[in-house]
């Protein structure tokens, strides 16, 4: 089959702006917060998610381009865009995802009030809510508060992105000079959502409504003249000089502080504040009017998570879905025989992370283990994997942890982990220079009767026992020789800084990882091209490095049949004539967070699956140390190639990538299948059905030495 020739002039750009690209995927998470078919606790729980997702975008990408802009770079990405366009692309692109957010919430507030949740805005309050507040502000609010006279202060005061902050205007009575500026600070540690009384409702006010409203008693002289509440977002995009580093963990943490001080990249205010304190803060933080966004309803709405996470109210949330014990460890042997007999998937969070914890646990107390190597980029903040970590070291196990600090937003707790591991004895690695360690790798030695067997976990997904609730990934435990010696490779690699002798299954380095997925793509599109059918079909989080993007143009012109789903950024552009006619791209955005990455490929009818860490990026694919590795048995073949069929076939909760850019909701046609809720149920068989069959009796073996 030969390839069609394309008419450049017609496709151009092939690749859309990674950055838009994204704004559209948080869009498709704001459209579940908008769905009706959504419970409304958890339309608010999306539309949190938008805004924490939104301001991380800002801090990072968009202060990346800014800083692009100020060094006078004209280059234009692979979209065809300077950084200059693409700001004004992307600012107008997210003031209409403001106006929708703040409408979305005004919505779903508006629906909760008749359920017995009810937030009251300042205007609203009754006799006995403004007695209450007032309790409130003079016996908590009030002596914890401090004024801040931001243009009179010698040094200036450091106004902290992401807080909160109320600002006056404040004239002397009568007037002798112009008007002060003075801010009131709204500390992180309080809840946005002060309880009012009520008998049949939970209703809440808003604190910086109830900061606003009483502060200006502590101005007794003075007259108030205009007030706002406001945000400020900062450039948390700082590098770290590993190079120079003497101490790796002490300027980590200097470049968390370093945060605090970094430029403004925008700012939010509420729509209520007049014209005149809003000049008189974008002077201050020398920002343009261009890069300030006006709310109507809520301030960071990060902060509704607050009444997510209330008790009560389970009529307005998702049915639970408790992580169900995967049915390969109910036959009652212990993890260790189970593991060593066949290789186990672990699908989360329709399966427990339970076993993964079980296992480290069970290695720190076994006198037969002898070693313990594990990676651990991000961990929740009582991690019981680090416990288990130092809890084996505190045993005598040889424990050696790399722990990447340089994982942005973490690195704070990973320096806590890093030096509470290395008091317990453990062998604490601090990745590497210049490059992140984003691979998911456990290794466990023990001594059996007459042998050493080494135990592996890989993962798509962080070692979080939390966000293993809520994302899902795919952890893969093995005793295969082949796999496990290249893992102890990885660990000689990153731990001695040897050079890799030559991977027998797994693919690590980077530009070696890179070129094994060129080559599969390729070998597809060979296939293709000898009339045999060959079809591509991933799973990844975001499609963006543009060697991959080609190749799958390449193949598709060949003939090759591809199927893309892509939770997120997707660089790519389906569907269009002469260039990517065989492709198909669809995002899943439902209850849980799409992580995993599993590949496809028909390799003339002996298909080939593959697990990973990474995903279809530049940064993973050059920058990092990841994870590629294959999954030989054909039992777990048959269920990864399952899974991948039913993320195609969901028409519940999918959209189609259109050649536009824009994204379509798909609709059903007959019967609903929804690929999250299938998976879930699936597990729930398996494992009623491990449970119903007959007990296995294991007799005991004497003590190994």
């Amino acid at each position: 089959m030969t390839t069609a020739a394309v008419d450049k002039s017609k496709v151009e750009p092939a690749f859309f702006n990674r950055e838009l690209s994204w704004l559209e995927f948080n869009d498709r998470v704001l459209r579940e917060g908008l769905s009706p078919d959504v419970p409304l606790l958890e339309r608010l729980r999306f539309l949190a998610i938008v805004d924490t997702n939104l301001e991380e975008f800002l801090m990072i990408r968009i202060a990346g381009l800014k800083q692009q802009e100020r060094a006078g770079i004209s280059h234009r990405d692979f979209s065809g865009l300077t950084p200059r366009e693409q700001l004004e692309k992307v600012s107008a692109r997210i003031r209409r995802l403001v106006a929708d957010h703040q409408a979305a919430i005004r919505e779903v507030f508006d629906l909760l009030a008749g359920e017995g949740l009810e937030l009251v805005r300042r205007g609203a309050w009754r006799s006995e809510d403004r007695s209450a507040l007032r309790s409130y502000w003079t016996e908590v609010l009030q002596p914890v508060l401090t004024p801040l006279a931001i243009a009179e202060l010698d040094p200036p005061p450091l106004l902290a992105g992401q807080q909160l902050h109320v600002a006056f205007l404040v004239a002397k009575v009568p007037p002798q000079s112009e008007p002060r500026l003075v801010v009131f600070p709204v500390p992180a540690g309080f809840s946005r959502f002060i309880p009012l009384p009520g008998k049949d409702k939970q209703r809440f006010a808003l604190l910086e409504e109830v900061v606003a409203e009483y502060a200006p008693e502590l101005f007794a002289r003075e007259k108030i003249l205009e007030s706002g509440a406001f945000v400020v977002i900062r450039d948390a995009d700082v590098a770290i000089d590993e190079e120079d580093a003497r101490d790796l963990l002490e300027t980590v943490e200097q470049a968390v502080l370093a945060r605090r001080r970094r430029l403004p990249v925008c700012m939010f205010v509420t729509a209520d504040m007049p014209e005149k304190l809003k000049d008189q803060l974008i002077g201050w933080f020398g920002l343009k009017r261009e890069e300030v966004y006006t709310v109507t309803e809520l301030l960071r709405p990060g902060a509704l998570h607050e009444l997510v996470q209330r008790v009560g109210f389970h009529h307005l949330r998702y049915p639970d879905w408790p992580p169900q014990y995967p049915a390969d460890f109910a036959s009652g042997r212990s993890l260790w025989e189970t593991i060593a007999e066949k290789d186990i998937l672990l699908f989360h969070p329709y399966e427990s992370f339970d076993p993964v914890i079980e296992l480290l646990q069970q290695a720190a107390e076994d006198p037969n283990v002898l070693a313990i190597k594990q990676t651990l980029y991000r961990t929740s903040g009582d991690s019981p994997v680090v416990q288990a970590l130092a809890e084996a070291a505190r045993n005598g196990k040889e424990v050696t942890v790399i722990v990447e600090l340089k994982a942005r937003f973490d690195e704070a707790r990973n320096v806590r982990w890093a030096r509470m591991l290395e008091d317990a004895g453990c062998h604490v690695v601090y990745g590497l220079a210049g490059i992140k360690i984003h691979a998911k790798a456990l290794l466990i030695v023990r001594r059996e009767t007459g042998r050493i067997r080494r135990y592996v976990h890989l993962s798509t997904g962080n070692y979080n026992e939390r966000t293993a609730r809520v994302y899902s990934d795919i952890g893969f435990l093995t005793c295969d020789p082949e796999i496990a010696a290249d893992v102890a490779s990885l660990f000689n690699l990153l731990t001695g800084r040897s050079e890799p002798t030559g991977w027998r299954k797994i693919a690590v380095e980077p530009r070696q990882l890179k070129r094994k997925f060129l080559d599969l793509i390729a070998r597809e599109a060979l296939a293709a091209s000898s009339d045999q059918t060959a079809i591509i079909m991933a799973k990844v989080n975001s499609l963006e490095d543009p060697d991959i993007i080609q190749a799958l143009y390449e193949a598709s012109g060949a003939g090759v049949k591809i199927w893309l789903n892509v939770r997120g950024i997707c660089c790519l552009r389906p569907g269009v004539p002469g260039l990517s006619d065989n492709i198909e791209v669809r995002s899943i955005v439902d209850r849980f967070l799409e992580h995993a990455r599993i590949f496809y490929f028909h390799n003339r009818g002996t298909p080939e699956v593959y697990l990973s860490s990474a995903d279809w990026m530049r940064r993973n694919l050059d920058r990092r140390i990841e994870l590629l590795w294959p999954v030989t048995d054909e039992r777990l073949r048959r269920r990864l190639k399952a899974a991948l069929d039913l993320y195609f076939a969901d028409n519940v909760k999918a959209y189609r990538l259109q050649p536009d850019g824009t994204y379509e909701r798909l609709r059903p046609e007959g019967e609903t299948l929804r690929a999250q809720e299938k998976l879930y149920l699936e597990c729930v068989e398996a494992t009623r059905r491990a449970e119903l069959s007959p007990m296995r009796f294991h007799p005991l073996q004497r003590p190994e030495s």
